[in-house]
C-alpha cells in the first residue's frame, strides 16, 4: 500500500479502533518525526481507513513513518489532521474504543458522551509516504535495542558537525556493528543478525535510531531495508510499523584506531557502584564536573574538589592489574558509559594521560551483544 497524493480525492471516512492502539500509534509517529515542522501539512498525520485496518503515516520529506493497526472500517477513506493534537487527544481518552469519522471540514474523534473535532488539512499538498525499500537483513528487536541505545548515547548533539550526530551501522557477515562518537567518547556494539542480500554500511541520525530502538525492544523480528546499492535510503520494519530516512552523507572515523588493544592498568569493578560514586562526587567537582579516578592496590578512589563547591571522595572496591594510575574524566561521560553496563562488572583499562580509556564487560553478555566504550581523559587542572 502506498500512501500518496492520490488520497486527496478521498474526503470521507468512518472507522472504529481501540483507543490504546490509536494512542500508541499516533504517539509513536509524533516521536519518530522531528518535533518542529513549520509546514502544517508536513506536521499533519495521514489517517487512512482501509477494509482491513487503520494506517497512520507521516513524513517531513526526509523521514517517513507508517503504522498499521487493526480496526473496523465502515467507510474507507483518508484524512490529514494535525498530528500532535490527535496524539494528545487519544492519549487522554479512557473509553476502550474510539470512532474516527469525517464530518464536513473536521475529523471527529468520538467516544460515548464526547466528541473532539480536528481540522482537515490539505491532502493535495501532502507528499505521500512511499513503499519501503528491499530487505537486506533481520535482527531480533531486543538485541537491536540493547545495542543501539547505549551506542546512540555517545553521539554528539551538536548539529554543526553532522557526522558526529550520526550512528554508523555496518554489516560484517553475520554480525551487525554499531558505532557512534562525539570525539570525546566512542561506543561500539556488535550483535548477531541474519543477512538476506547485499551489504550495509550507512550513517543514520542517532536520535532517530535511539527512538526506533526503544520502540522495537519487544518485537521478535526487525527487518532492515535499503534502497539500491548506493544505500541512499534506509528503513526498518516491525509489527506493522515502517520507519525510513535518508542517510547522512558524511565521512566517519574508523573505530579500530580508537579501541586500545593494550592498557597500562586494568581495573575490575562493579559498574553500578562506580557509577553511583561518580554521581555522588560530581556536585563537588567544579563547574566542569571533572572527577579524578585514583587506582590503589585493591580500590578505586573517586575524587572531586573545587574551591567553591568543596571536596568529596568515595572508595569503591576493585581488583587491580597493573601499575596504579590516576586519570581525570568528565563525570557525565564516565557515568553514561558505566550506565551502559548496568547490572554487571566492567573492566576499566587506562593508558597514558592523553590516551583513551576503554570500558568493557567483565563477562560476555547473555544476549551476545558485545559492547565496548572508549572515554577520553582530560588534562588535570
Amino acid at each position: 500500500m502506498t500512501v500518496a497524493t492520490s488520497v486527496a480525492a478521498e474526503v470521507a471516512m468512518d472507522v472504529t479502533v481501540r483507543t490504546s492502539d490509536l494512542a500508541e500509534a499516533a504517539g509513536n509517529v509524533v516521536r519518530l518525526l522531528p518535533p518542529r515542522l513549520l509546514d502544517p501539512v508536513l506536521a499533519g498525520l495521514l489517517v487512512r481507513a482501509e477494509p482491513d485496518g487503520l494506517v497512520l503515516a507521516g513524513t517531513d520529506r526526509d523521514r517517513a513513518v507508517r503504522l498499521r493497526r487493526d480496526a473496523t472500517t465502515r467507510l474507507a477513506g483518508a484524512a490529514l489532521v494535525p498530528a500532535r493534537p490527535l496524539a494528545a487527544t487519544a492519549r487522554a481518552l479512557d473509553a476502550p474504543d474510539v470512532r474516527l469519522v469525517v464530518e464536513g471540514s473536521r475529523l471527529a474523534v468520538r467516544t460515548p458522551g464526547a466528541r473532539f473535532a480536528l481540522p482537515l488539512l490539505d491532502l493535495d499538498a501532502h507528499p505521500g509516504v512511499p513503499e519501503p525499500p528491499e530487505v537486506v537483513g533481520r535482527v531480533p528487536g531486543s538485541l537491536l535495542a540493547a545495542a543501539a541505545l547505549p551506542v546512540a548515547g555517545a553521539a554528539s548533539r551538536d548539529d554543526t558537525v553532522p557526522a558526529f550526530t550520526g550512528l554508523r551501522i555496518r554489516a560484517e557477515g553475520e554480525r551487525l556493528v554499531l558505532v557512534a562518537t562525539d570525539r570525546y567518547r566512542m561506543a561500539v556494539a556488535s550483535l548477531s543478525w541474519e543477512p538476506v542480500r547485499g551489504g550495509l554500511d550507512v550513517l543514520l541520525p542517532s536520535a532517530l535510531v535511539a527512538e526506533v530502538a526503544r520502540q522495537v525492544s519487544a518485537a521478535s523480528t526487525v527487518e532492515v531495508r535499503r534502497t539500491g546499492s548506493g544505500a541512499d535510503r534506509v528503513a526498518v520494519s516491525w509489527s506493522g510499523t515502517t520507519v525510513a530516512c535518508g542517510v547522512l552523507d558524511s565521512p566517519f572515523p574508523d573505530e579500530s584506531r580508537y579501541l586500545p588493544s593494550t592498557v597500562d592498568c586494568e581495573v575490575l569493578v562493579d559498574a553500578d557502584r562506580l557509577a553511583a560514586a561518580v554521581r555522588r562526587v560530581a556536585p563537588y567537582a567544579g563547574p566542569f564536573s571533572s572527577v579524578r579516578l585514583e587506582v590503589g592496590d585493591d580500590a578505586l578512589r573517586v575524587q572531586g574538589s573545587d574551591p567553591a563547591s568543596g571536596e568529596a571522595e568515595e572508595t569503591v572496591p576493585a581488583t587491580v592489574d597493573g601499575d596504579p594510575v590516576a586519570r581525570v574524566f568528565r563525570a557525565r561521560y564516565l557515568g553514561e558509559a558505566l550506565s551502559a553496563f548496568s547490572g554487571s562488572a566492567v573492566r576499566l583499562g587506562m593508558r597514558g594521560v592523553h590516551q583513551a580509556s576503554r570500558i568493557t564487560a567483565a563477562e560476555p553478555a547473555a544476549n551476545g551483544v558485545d559492547l565496548r566504550y572508549v572515554v577520553m581523559p582530560i588534562r588535570p587542572r
